[in-house]
């Protein structure tokens, strides 16, 4: 079994998979860790735990800001976009 970790999540080919589907979806339980299907060494699919959890939207967004330069920085009339 060839497995890969990139970024805290299991690689795994489509031909493995399909041979130890159950043994992988029980892991993904197990684990919580989500699971890619690769074909051809690139991502197919994800596999993750199902969660009934309701999140707010800043528990959403919390970390998807990479880089926000000068956030006290007024914004002068001409920054904005409009539609017309």
């Amino acid at each position: 079994m060839t497995m890969v970790i990139i970024m805290n999540k299991l690689q795994i080919s489509k031909s493995e998979f399909k041979a130890k589907a159950l043994e992988f979806f029980r892991q993904v339980e197990f684990s919580g860790m989500p699971l890619i299907v690769t074909d051809h060494g690139k991502p197919s699919i994800e596999i993750r735990p199902y969660h009934t959890k309701k999140r707010s939207p800043f528990e959403i967004l919390k970390g998807s800001v990479t880089e926000y330069h000068d956030p006290t920085e007024p914004v002068g009339e001409d920054d904005w976009e409009t539609l017309s």
